[in-house]
């Protein structure tokens, strides 16, 4: 028996020494994975008493294992060597020790939480979503973000490749995960058109509690700042990443950051909450995304990208 299937034979203790023996194992080992952590969220959720016996809950513990080994799959290869499963404990206890984790709050379930809930999780793990995020919750183009985040030519035209990527397979990708159905874009499209101050206050009352959850994924140190710290780390050109990671998640600096910002913007924004159903299509202007594919099956089939 070669010393890989010596290995495999006790795949919970198995070391990987590679980034790429550890995508081996992950792509081998996914069934085990997600069951795991789906198993521990279900566990978790019963011993804090907010499990109940019902699709929807068990929907919620499968959506949760699956944001759980999308950690692990982000993170893992730059803990070789390692152990994957206890890497993927790790990641599990840690995550349900924080204090007021998000897991099963009422508001969520609606179509429109479940929809916040849904883009800003896959932000967590993916710089498209995470980009893309600025756009669904305050209706900022790639230019004008660009100016809010004050970045250069070169960052600027990543942020372009991150929009035209998340239109092309991130945004459906998503909402094929977290069970948004065309009825419930329908629903929130038509709930926007008819009274969209409502429609906003609403979505401003529900972002605040998912930012405020998922801030929880930041680094440490991404901590709010007075605006005389924004105003110097725009000044002094440093800290992008922590613009880009702290101020998709924070409202409140966002709005702070706008008005130090509001010279270089083409058009007036206070970082109000301006929530986008659909991807901004390319040249900037917002379409339904159903316009522009050939039948409904196309869209909902899932995507592997």
């Amino acid at each position: 028996m070669s010393t890989e299937e010596e290995r495999g034979a006790d795949a919970p203790s198995r070391v990987v020494d590679t980034a790429e023996e550890f995508d081996r194992f992950v792509a081998q080992a996914m069934p085990d994975l997600l069951d795991r952590a789906a198993m521990q969220t279900k566990r978790f959720l019963k011993e804090t008493d907010q499990w109940a016996d019902d699709v929807v809950h068990e929907k919620l513990a499968l959506r949760w294992g699956y944001e759980l080994v999308e950690r692990l799959l982000a993170y893992g290869r730059s803990e070789v060597p390692c152990r994957p499963l206890f890497v993927l404990d790790s990641l599990i206890a840690k995550f349900f020790s924080r204090p007021e984790p998000l897991c099963y709050h009422k508001a969520l379930l609606s179509p429109l939480g479940r929809f916040l809930d849904g883009l800003a999780g896959r932000a967590v793990v993916s710089r498209d979503a995470l980009m893309a995020l600025y756009h669904h919750f305050y209706g900022l183009g790639q230019t004008q973000l660009s100016k809010v985040l004050g970045f250069g030519s070169v960052e600027s035209q990543r942020v372009f490749k991150n929009f035209e990527r998340w239109r092309q397979s991130g945004w459906r990708r998503t909402m094929n995960e977290t069970g948004i159905t065309e009825s419930d874009l329908d629903l929130l499209d038509d709930q926007k058109r008819r009274n969209p101050a409502q429609f906003n206050a609403q979505a401003d009352r529900l972002i605040r509690l998912v930012q405020k959850h998922y801030r929880k994924s930041e680094p440490d140190h991404y901590l709010c700042l007075p605006v005389e710290k924004w105003g110097e780390m725009f000044h002094e050109e440093y800290g992008r990443d922590y613009r880009v990671w702290h101020l998709a998640f924070c409202r409140d600096c966002l709005a702070q950051v706008h008005g130090l910002r509001a010279e270089s913007l083409s058009r007036p924004s206070t970082g109000r909450i301006d929530l986008q159903v659909y991807p901004l299509k390319k040249g900037g202007s917002v379409v339904p995304l159903w316009d522009r594919l050939q039948g409904r099956e196309q869209l909902w089939t899932n995507t592997t990208h």
